[in-house]
């Protein structure tokens, strides 16, 4: 992963369906290449990065989604976010 990716990557900035098909990548890569040690530690750790992107997007469209309710005239919107222990 070049610097400017791997900043995005980082950032959370990069887009859920990017990331998860970099992820894929690397995963095939380690599964079908017979790579030497030290690439196969550089591979698992930006996978490590992409997959805390990943779960930081799906974490973030889990809440917009529990956020929603449905108005009186049926029409969706965002309520303030109460925790699940509340």
């Amino acid at each position: 992963m070049s610097k400017p990716a791997k900043a995005e990557a980082a950032k959370g900035s990069l887009p859920f369906e990017d990331a998860l098909q970099k992820l894929e990548g690397i995963v095939e890569a380690m599964e079908s290449e017979d790579l030497p040690l030290e690439a196969l530690l550089a591979r698992y750790a930006e996978g490590t990065r992409l997959m805390k992107v990943c779960q930081e997007k799906l974490a973030e469209a889990e809440l917009k989604i529990r956020q929603l309710e449905k108005n009186a005239a049926g029409e969706m919107k965002l309520k303030p976010f109460e925790g699940e222990g509340e």
